[in-house]
Formats: C-alpha cells, structure tokens, sequence
C-alpha cells in the first residue's frame, strides 16, 4: 500500500506530503483544488511522460516520491523479472529537472519509464473519470474477463505462441519473396558462374601472364642482350671467365710465396666460381625465351578473359573474381534447396498455428468459463446499487486470431425492464456507467493482488442512497485492499477510515494547494459542508455527524 506520498514544485503545489490510511482514504475538495493535480504527480509515479511546463517554481526540479509497504503482497517475481531488488518498503521517485529532463528511481535504482509502468502497474490502479468511457471499448472489456478469469499466465503463453507463429509465417513469406526473386535471376547466375568457373582462375595467374606476354613481344630484344651478357662473360677469344680464371692462378702463384695472400686467392675462386654460375644461367634463360607469336596471341586471350570480367564484376583482382564466383555458387545452391527450404518453412509455420490454436483454443475455454459467473455477480451488484431491473450479458464470438486470442467480447446491458440488452455505449447513462464501472472494479479487486486502488469521482452521475450503498462498497473493497476515492458526495465522504481536504492557499504571492488531514470535527464540518453548503445548520451538522459515526 502507499505509506507515504511526497510531492515538490508540480503544478500548483509547493510542497504536499500526506500518508494514507491503510484501509479507506476520502479525498474532498472544491473544484479546482488541486485534486486532479494530485492524480497527476502520482501518474508520473506510474510512468507517465512529464512536461518541465508543470513545474511550480522554474529555478528548481520536481521531485514525486512514493513509499509503498509491500509486506504480504507476492511481488517479488515482478521485480526480479527487471533486475531490481525487491524490499518490503519499495520507493519510487520521479524528478524533472528545470531543463525538462526526466529521471525515474525504485529503490534508487535507475529505471527506464518502461520499466516503470511495469512495477507501478502492480502497485496502484487509478480509475479516473475517462475509464468509464473505456468501459465501452471492447479492448477493455476483453481485459475485464481476462482480469477475472485469471488468465495472466495463459495470456502470456498465447502472447508467445502468437509471435512464434507471426515468425513462422513471416519467414515462410520472406522466403517466398526471395525464392521468386532469386528464380528470375537463376539464369543469368548461373551462366555467370559457369563463365567464372570454366575460365579456373588461379591467384597470380595475372600476373605470371602479364609478366610472360612482356616477354613474348620483347624476345627477340631479350635474346640479343642476354647473348651479349653471356659473350662478355664466356668469350673463347676473350671473356671475363679466362681472365679471371688467370688471376686465380696468379693468386695461387703468389700465396705459396706468401702465405697471407690464401684469402686473395680464395677471393678471386669464388668470383670465378659465381661468375660461371651466372654464365650458366644466362644460357640456360635465353634457351627459355623463344619468339612465339602463337603463344603470345594465347597469353593475350587469357589476359584480355581477366581484364573483361574485371570490368564485367566491377573487380581489379582475381581474388575479388574468386569471392563472386563462391557468392555466385552459394547463390545457386540455395536456389536449388528452394524447394526443400520452402517445405521446412511451411511445416515449421504449419506446426506454430496448431499450437497457437491450441493456446487460443484453452485461453478461449478459460474465458467462457467465467462468463455466467460474471454476469451473475454483476447483476446482484447492480440491483445492491440501485438498478433493480438491470440485463446484463458477456457475449465472446470467435475471430481471426490476434495478439490477444481468437475472442471478441462484447457487453450487453440494459437498466430498464422490457428493454433488450444493447452495446454500452447505446444504452448507458453516466451514472449508470459509473455504477456499471464500481460492480466490475469491486468484482474485479480481489482477482488482482493490488496494494492500491484509487477511484477519482467514480461516483459521477449517482446520489442518495446509491452513493450510500458504492461507499459500503468501497469499505468492503479496503478491507484487503488501500482505497483512496476521490468524492464530491457525503455519503462517500463519511465512509472513510480518514479524510483528507485539498485547498488552494492565497496567502502568499502565488497560489498554492494544499491538503490536511481532517480530525473528527473538522471531518464532521466538511460533510456538513458537502451536505448543506458553507453555513450549514445545527441539523445538518448532527446529521454529519451520525453518518461518520454510523458508517
């Protein structure tokens, strides 16, 4: 339950800080107090989007905080879904900064207004003015049944079912679109592929090419200078080799005459012995270089093959051509498991709808199951609250599944005896809908483990011995859970275990709300005040007082 509620610089308000009781709480009020302003602070608690616009003063932030006393209530598991601590005395503040940035807490934590909404919705139910339009939504009625039947869980495991399904069915679609795509284009990868795959590319094969094409028309250049090199070196009237053949010798000569001259020598053995290697290999390389004009014309094919699927794949390397062609082949095959591909999917799609039918199916039992139990329990409500021939009917027929099931609910009722049951927002008045919106939160309050309800005005459109009785509903409702009922009527107002006033306060430069806490004669002279105006009479503040003490 909320144990305290603290609010600074929102709206009208300076500075509020009041701590409910933990049964029945009575919020009263001029219009214009400040009450629908209190609703919004606490809306902000809940996760709702704030607006720096609220602030009282602009120099400084708004700060709304919330202690909540959870002992008793199983809500740990809420908690620990989004990583959060769970303590028994749960707060949670919300701050706007002057420059309208918002930042929300749970227990000091920082949360994302998502994560918000989802703790807050498990803590406090606001049933403003605007539900009971809602209650004509068919959305919300679906949520009716679901509330009562319990079907949290079971809604879950559908909600599950559903999006596996709409996965199934989406890549099945997807991959149709892709099949039909990649059958138009078959033919033509295939023919690029086989233009790739036949020409067997190798790495370095362009430039081994490119380097033998040189060659080829350069050969008869080639073959005159490496013959000159060859002569230069291994002349028989005059080469490098013999002379340097007798300045081996000469070394040799000299060495056994001086011995330190051995490295000389051997010096000039290795030049000799490295210089007719090298005269060998010239005449080896120049027996290679042949002029052949077919083999040219052959190596000129294979390059002019490269450079024109360079130019057709849009690539400069054959490590580039070598990647399409792998693309290209994974293409083709997974073309030609198609088929095959196709099958799985639409068995994989098939076997996700019989088992989002089948959690359709048992969600759509559950929901049946309740109905009579609902309407019964609605109607012995309606005739406590004053509509003594009142119809009401839950009607589900079946339809194309949703996120929500395969169920459309609908609710018939009619006040009037003789008059068949119509869609709700046909038939209803607002002070009808206003009791209609008790019965279903009263029947509803013991289905949800809510620590706090609070009812802004759902007493619109009723008086008298009705309002009586929706306040002994009220003090039913509190007794296992916190009611906080805003009321402009005494007869709701001196049902509550305490009673709170919010007043404008104009005795400063700017106006502020307020509210206090309303001791037992104060209480008595503000229902007098309800009931008889701003100077009641003796009798009517005796009256007050009877109705506080009798309730």
């Amino acid at each position: 339950m909320l144990s305290n509620l603290l609010i600074k610089n929102y709206a009208l308000i300076k500075q509020l800080e009041m701590s409910p009781n933990p049964g029945l709480n009575i919020i009263t009020g001029e219009t214009g107090a400040g009450k629908s302003i209190m609703l919004g602070a606490i809306g902000l608690l809940l996760g709702n989007r704030a607006d720096v616009k609220t602030l009282y003063d602009s120099s400084e932030k708004c700060i709304i905080e919330g202690s909540f006393d959870l002992t008793g209530y199983d809500l740990r598991d809420n908690f620990e879904n989004e990583n959060l601590d769970f303590l028994e005395e749960c707060i949670i503040r919300r701050e706007i900064s002057v420059a309208g940035k918002s930042r929300a807490f749970i227990n000091d934590s920082p949360v994302n207004l998502e994560t918000l909404r989802k703790i807050g919705s498990q803590l406090l139910d606001i049933h403003s003015q605007h539900d009971s339009i809602l209650l004509g939504s068919n959305d919300f009625q679906l949520q009716v049944v679901d509330s009562f039947a319990d079907n949290d869980n079971i809604l879950k495991a559908y909600t599950l079912d559903y999006r596996a399904f709409r996965d199934a069915i989406r890549t099945l679609e997807e991959l149709k679109r892709n099949a039909l795509q990649l059958r138009k284009e078959f033919d033509y990868d295939q023919f690029l592929f086989q233009e790739l795959e036949n020409a067997s590319f190798k790495i370095g094969e362009q430039e081994e090419l490119e380097q033998e094409l040189t060659i080829l028309e350069n050969a008869v250049e080639i073959k005159e200078r490496l013959q000159l090199a060859s002569a230069y070196l291994d002349n028989p009237e005059n080469s490098i080799l013999d002379q340097l053949k007798n300045t081996v010798s000469a070394l040799a000569q000299a060495s056994r005459l001086v011995t330190g001259y051995g490295p000389l020598r051997q010096r000039a053995q290795s030049a000799f012995l490295e210089l007719r290697d090298l005269a060998d290999e010239i005449e080896q390389v120049n027996g290679h270089v042949e002029v052949d004009s077919s083999r040219s014309e052959i190596v000129q094919e294979r390059l002019d093959l490269i450079y024109t699927l360079f130019k057709k794949h849009q690539s400069t390397s054959l490590e580039q051509l070598l990647e399409i062609e792998k693309g290209l082949q994974k293409k083709l095959t997974v073309v030609l498991n198609l088929d095959e591909d196709l099958i799985v999917a639409e068995k994989n799609a098939s076997k996700a709808r019989d088992q989002m039918l089948k959690s359709a199916s048992t969600l759509s039992q559950r929901r049946k199951s309740v109905v009579k139990h609902i309407e019964s329990l609605i109607l012995e409500r309606l005739i406590e609250l004053g509509i003594p021939n009142a119809s009401f009917s839950v009607h589900i027929t079946e339809i194309a599944p949703s996120d929500k099931g395969i169920d459309s609910v609908l609710f018939l009722f009619s006040a009037n005896k003789g008059i068949a049951p119509q869609e709700l927002k046909q038939v209803a008045s607002g002070g009808e809908f206003s009791r209609l919106m008790m019965v279903i939160k009263y029947i509803l309050a013991d289905k949800r483990k809510l620590p706090t309800i609070i009812f802004d005005e759902i007493d619109t459109g009723v008086s008298g011995e009705i309002a009586r009785k929706m306040g002994k509903m009220m003090q039913r409702m509190a007794g296992n859970h916190q009611i906080i009922a805003i009321t402009h009527l005494h007869q709701i107002a001196s049902s509550g275990d305490a009673h709170y006033f919010v007043y404008k306060d104009d005795s400063s430069d700017k106006t502020v709300s307020r509210i206090k806490k309303l001791t037992v004669d104060e209480r008595v002279q503000e229902i007098a005040q309800m009931i008889g105006g701003h100077n009641p009479s003796e009798a009517v503040i005796t009256n007050a007082r009877e109705m506080i003490l009798k309730d």
